[in-house]
């Protein structure tokens, strides 16, 4: 955080010597250079253009969305070491637009004997709207270079008005070779790292730390330090047994209000859509495993029931709510099995958006169309004075016909014979498509006999 007190004219604390132990290993091996850092060769590599554009001192001010521990803050500190600009962090979750203010009346003077000013913004996405305004005067005049970190969707948490005047480069998750690679790095610098340890690591340890770490470096050292002082402890090498102990608990990259959430929950859904019971239990697994709501998760698929299934298979939906009742009733970890014995249903279930897609149709009806009245002769006539404006006139009942079906128009006028529902040849459909085939003919000839009836009676005596 920008303490309200700190302008840019007084001397700032001189930075922590490298090999200070009582840092976390994360931040002693941050990278200084471009050539120490790892991971994003898609706009760092050789010619690519955020490269170039930091070789030139032209980057302009910046958004960097990534997930955790890709080096968005590193990045950050590179560029203001390589164009010799005075390096200003925020935090979004400490600092106020007063702090904001402030630091950029001392970047407006300090441009003046020319120096430049990088303003650093971790997790910009938390800076509200007000906040977030604060920064544009001086992004637009060119007083600061803004580069803002986030970790969500910037499209949906930047406003506009910044967004315009920032190049977004996305960074992506490192590899798990490049997470091992910087962890024999740690575990060799006897300057930075943990060299003077002189560790042995086992390689398929440092994968198991790799993978867990799902991409996260910072995560990733954080439990090669932990597993490098049971190491020592022991006497031993880093085995994997002891990376095992160091991680207790995988890093699972979730945020349940944030883009991965919905990243998550449209992999789960599109897998069941798709009949894929593996893939639909594994992000089934990772959302759980992330701690996600289980009843969210119920909901969703309870829904995947009536929009990729529906008639198909009427029993889809007794399936799910049954998973929902028992998930409310047991809990985790028990009923996630439930939950998965619904989803892997879904997945084998024959599929069909026929009425989804009706439904889709009737609501854009009634938000497009004229509300026409009901037709009267659907009216219900409770009363002698609606009996006599014509309400349930001409009304016929099902039950009292033979074929149990009147040639009855139930729509209202506007949307005389529109058809919305469309069965398919899928699971329960094709006997429901046959049905409604044999429902339409029966109300097809009883029209046709119903208009035969009205052209004799309207035949004159010669005629006949």
């Amino acid at each position: 955080m920008v303490n309200s007190t700190v302008s840019l004219f007084q001397s700032l604390p001189s930075p922590q010597p490298e090999a200070d132990r009582t840092r976390p290993l994360a931040d002693r091996m941050r990278p200084r250079t471009l050539d120490e850092f790892v991971g994003q060769e898609h706009i760092l590599g050789p010619g690519k253009p955020l490269r170039v554009q930091i070789e030139r001192d032209d980057t302009g001010s910046l958004i960097f969305w990534g997930p955790p521990g890709v080096g968005k803050t590193t990045l950050a500190k590179i560029i203001a070491g390589m164009t010799h600009a005075e390096f200003i962090e925020f935090s979004a979750v400490l600092s106020g637009i007063k702090e904001i203010k402030q630091v950029m009346a001392d970047a407006e003077r300090m441009r003046q004997y020319g120096t430049r000013t990088i303003v650093f913004v971790d997790e910009v996405h938390r800076f509200n709207k007000a906040q977030q305004d604060a920064f544009l005067p001086y992004v637009e005049k060119g007083s600061i270079r803004l580069i803002g970190a986030t970790t969500e969707n910037p499209s949906f948490e930047v406003i506009s008005a910044l967004l315009s005047r920032c190049r977004v480069y996305v960074l992506k998750a490192l590899t798990e070779e490049q997470i091992v690679g910087l962890l024999y790095r740690a575990l060799s610098d006897k300057k930075r790292g943990l060299g003077e340890l002189n560790l042995e690591a086992d390689e398929d340890a440092l994968k198991k730390i790799a993978a867990y770490s799902s991409g996260d470096a910072r995560s990733a050292y954080n439990a090669v330090e932990v597993a490098a002082t049971l190491a020592n402890e022991a006497n031993s090498p880093i085995t994997e047994a002891i990376a095992t102990d160091a991680l207790q608990k995988r890093v699972l990259l979730y945020d349940k209000a944030g883009e991965e959430h919905y990243n998550l929950i449209s992999a789960l859904h599109k897998s069941v859509r798709n009949s894929d019971p593996d893939a639909a239990l594994y992000w089934l697994a990772r959302m759980l495993e992330a701690g996600e709501d289980g009843l969210y998760i119920a909901r969703r698929v309870v829904r995947m029931a009536s929009e990729d299934i529906g008639l198909a298979d009427p029993n889809a939906l007794a399936v799910t709510l049954a998973a929902r009742d028992a998930y409310d009733f047991l809990g985790m970890p028990e009923g996630d099995l439930a939950l998965a014995q619904a989803v892997v249903y879904l997945c084998m279930a024959p599929k069909s958006n026929a009425l989804y897609t009706a439904y889709g149709a009737v609501h854009d009806d009634v938000e497009k169309t004229a509300q026409d009245p009901v037709p009267l002769h659907l009216r219900n006539a409770p009363t002698g004075l609606m009996k006599s404006l014509g309400y349930a006139k001409g009304y016929q009942y099902a039950h009292d016909l033979d074929q149990k079906v009147a040639d009855m128009e139930c729509l209202p006028n506007n949307l005389r014979s529109r058809r919305y529902y469309h069965p398919t040849e899928e699971g329960i459909e094709k006997r429901i498509k046959a049905r409604l085939e044999e429902i339409r003919q029966v109300k097809a000839n009883s029209s046709q006999r119903h208009s035969d009836t009205e052209k004799k009676r309207s035949k004159s005596p010669e005629e006949d």
